[in-house]
């Protein structure tokens, strides 16, 4: 369930809120010496002010290449180069962006749910086969299936507030 949230928590680091990331650019892959590798590991990428990221590659000949890479990405960013450092400024988001962003938003919570869940339904489906086997008993199958919802609910709930924040984020102008 953990492993449910810290995903969520990751694919939300990707949705651009309007503010500079250094997280926004994690999944941006470059070209370096034959293999695709992420931007930061080719570069140091940091947050310059409220709507600005500086790239600064660690090798001259990356500049052009760590430049397209930030153009052909789903992100629509257009980075500027002044000599060997990119900036990319990162534009504010108009309203009908933010709420289809929310309604991503919303969409990736609703999987980590439905993998909470799951993970209950197979734990429960655990309990009953070790009460079948007379592993244990029927009061400590009961007392598991509780733990398990409460469990649930403490992610699920987890998961709600990380939505909301997220929601607030986006909707910040």
């Amino acid at each position: 369930m953990r492993k449910s949230v810290d995903s969520l928590t990751h694919e939300l680091s990707r949705v651009r809120t309007g503010r500079a990331n250094a997280s926004l650019l994690d999944h941006v892959m470059v070209e370096y010496y034959g293999s695709e590798v992420p931007i930061n590991q080719t570069a140091t990428v940091a947050v310059e002010d409220a709507r600005t990221i500086s790239i600064t590659p660690w090798e001259n000949s990356l500049v052009p290449v760590i430049e397209k890479a930030i153009m052909s990405s789903d992100l629509g960013l257009n980075p500027t180069t002044a000599g060997t450092v990119i900036r990319v400024i990162v534009p504010p988001l108009t309203e009908e962006r933010r709420k289809s962003l929310i309604r991503m938003v919303e969409g990736e919570a609703e999987k980590s749910r439905v993998a909470i869940r799951n993970i209950r339904r197979d734990a429960n489906a655990d309990f009953k086969e070790l009460l079948k086997e007379k592993e244990i008993t029927e009061d400590e199958s009961h007392h598991a299936q509780n733990e398990m919802q409460k469990l649930t609910d403490q992610f699920v709930q987890e998961i709600d507030s990380i939505l909301e924040q997220k929601e607030k984020d986006l909707m910040t102008v």
